[in-house]
């Protein structure tokens, strides 16, 4: 048995009614995952996901939050059942969907209905009344990674702190109009939407917290290389019709402000040298995928929409 098996055991063993698995009984699939080892394990008739957290994580995860608001997700029926979870160290073990398709940019243009799917998974997440721990701001957690990356001594891409500086009408635009808070998921890759041709089910709650709920909207269109068709199915799906220009106008800023605040996500990974992808050009990418988003002329005007509200 492998190493990674031999830890994917281990792990499941302390999860309630799983302490005697043996290893020879268990089909062991690895899963995907950017900075988590994942795996689906099979056995006794039952199909669990066994989640180990990566090095160095700890740095920006706060693993007590994501258990609890894994657990506030899966009651709000948006996402898989918590087995078991072990907050000082982060390791979580979850029920396994059955019948999903884990969601690509290229499945959310193939999949018909997708985009509308997971409007609709998105506005029982953030009408559920459920609270989570944590608040996601979005300007302090530009200035904690940027501390990070800081003492880590690492390379920012050429001008990103005139792109920060430049954010600064959206910052004073979204403080003119501040959403009302709801349980978000903050970080909607397309890889954390599963779905079963019925129901879009959502997981990996590590960067959830309470939120301006557009916030995950205008991520998972860019996670998803949404085009205006996909976004205007999503939206509708969302807001039971066409968004109000200053709805519309948060969801475009935040585009452009996931993409800023992701980029030092990526250089984290690429300063703690995680070999999951190359994480230069993943940061790269998006640095100027912002830029160009906030560059073009119609973006001052979806601030100006912001800002009156």
């Amino acid at each position: 048995m492998s190493k990674h098996a031999e830890q994917v055991i281990a792990a499941l063993r302390r999860a309630p009614g799983f302490e005697g698995v043996e290893a020879d009984a268990a089909r062991i699939t690895r899963l995907g995952g950017l900075t988590n080892l994942v795996h689906r394990v099979d056995v006794d008739g039952r199909s669990v996901i066994v989640r180990i957290p990566g090095s160095g994580t700890e740095d920006y995860i706060d693993r007590a939050v994501e258990a609890t608001n894994a657990r506030a997700a899966a009651k709000a029926g948006v996402s898989a059942e918590v087995l078991f979870a072990d907050p000082a160290t982060g390791l979580m073990v979850f029920e396994a969907i059955p019948g999903i398709e884990t969601m690509t940019p290229d499945l959310f243009a193939s999949r018909a209905g997708s985009p509308a799917r997971a409007g609709v998974a998105l506005k029982k997440l953030h009408g559920s009344g459920e609270t989570f721990e944590f608040r996601f701001e979005l300007f302090a957690m530009i200035d904690d990674y940027l501390k990070i990356l800081a003492d880590k001594n690492a390379t920012l891409p050429d001008g990103y702190h005139d792109i920060v500086a430049a954010a600064e009408p959206v910052k004073e635009a979204l403080a003119a109009n501040p959403a009302v808070l709801a349980p978000c998921h903050c970080d909607p890759l397309c890889e954390n939407f599963l779905d079963d041709g019925d129901i879009m089910w959502i997981v990996d709650w590590e960067y959830s917290g309470m939120n301006d709920p557009l916030w995950d909207l205008g991520d998972l269109s860019v996670e998803a290389g949404m085009d205006a068709a996909q976004d205007a199915e999503m939206l509708a799906a969302y807001f039971d019709g066409a968004p109000s220009p200053a709805q519309m106008g948060r969801v475009v800023i935040y585009k452009a402000m996931c993409d800023l605040l992701w980029t030092l996500w990526g250089l984290i990974q690429h300063a703690d040298d995680n070999a999951a992808e190359d994480f230069w050009a993943y940061a790269s990418g998006r640095f100027e995928r912002c830029k160009v988003l906030m560059n073009a002329p119609e973006f001052g005007g979806h601030v100006a929409a912001v800002r009156a509200g």
